[in-house]
């Protein structure tokens, strides 16, 4: 962890980053150059309120220039209280977190510690915790399989993307019969879109595991609405032979 109290000026820079920032998410670093800890600014490249994201290039340069302690974000008019996609990302990026509360300026620090997200109950954030994340931690957590991430941005099933089309079969996926359903298949399905834009664990029993945007994950019944929207069943693993 970092004492601010004795480094305040790297605090105010911070706070003041912040504030010029509203009512978007400001976002920097804390790093070593020339022996001393300073606060970067960086611009935020993410679309929309809400969220955070460090362009690749400006991370690069700032790791040349000296080493990374810290990455740093704010939090408009809220608590700086990490979120789970705070929580996912600092475990992702194995750097110290710092968020602090702009315009009232109280901070916090977090740092990795084993933290994974529940099944359950989980925040969403698209990219970080969202339907495909939920599969992707389900089938290492049950099954032992790590499935391959696949960079998604905002919105894209409005873009012109159809990633889940395009990317099931590179994840080690095969369509089956909708009657052959077992646990542990992934259903594809458009919601509020003309392409697959969500997908859900098969449970059994007629129960899915899945995470809408707005909402926490959870355990729901297969229902009518769900199978309306269905348009494939995928299964992990190669074809049975017929």
């Amino acid at each position: 962890m970092i004492d601010f109290s004795q480094n305040p000026d790297l605090i105010l820079a911070i706070q003041e980053h912040a504030q010029r920032d509203l009512p978007r998410e400001s976002c920097g670093l804390i790093q070593v150059h020339k022996g001393r800890m300073v606060y970067v600014p960086c611009g935020n490249a993410a679309e929309g309120l809400g969220h955070f994201e460090i362009a690749h290039m400006e991370m690069q340069e700032a790791e040349d220039r000296g080493e990374v302690l810290a990455i740093v974000h704010s939090h408009p008019y809220a608590s700086p209280e990490p979120s789970d996609a705070d929580r996912v990302g600092c475990e992702l990026s194995g750097l110290l977190w710092v968020i602090v509360n702009a315009p009232v300026g109280h901070f916090l620090q977090i740092e990795p510690s084993g933290w994974e997200a529940p099944l359950i109950g989980r925040q969403f954030h698209h990219g970080v915790l969202d339907c495909f994340t939920l599969i992707k931690d389900w089938y290492l957590r049950e099954r032992g399989i790590e499935l391959p991430d696949f960079e998604r941005e905002d919105d894209w099933w409005n873009k012109g993307q159809d990633l889940y089309k395009d990317n099931f079969a590179k994840a080690g996926f095969h369509q089956v019969p909708a009657e052959d359903m077992q646990p542990g298949d992934v259903i594809l399905m458009h919601h509020n879109a003309h392409v697959m834009n969500h997908g859900a664990v098969y449970l059994g029993d007629g129960m899915i595991l899945h995470h809408l945007s707005g909402r926490l994950s959870s355990r729901d019944l297969y229902g009518p609405y769900f199978q309306k929207i269905t348009e494939k069943i995928v299964r992990h693993g190669v074809p049975d032979a017929h």
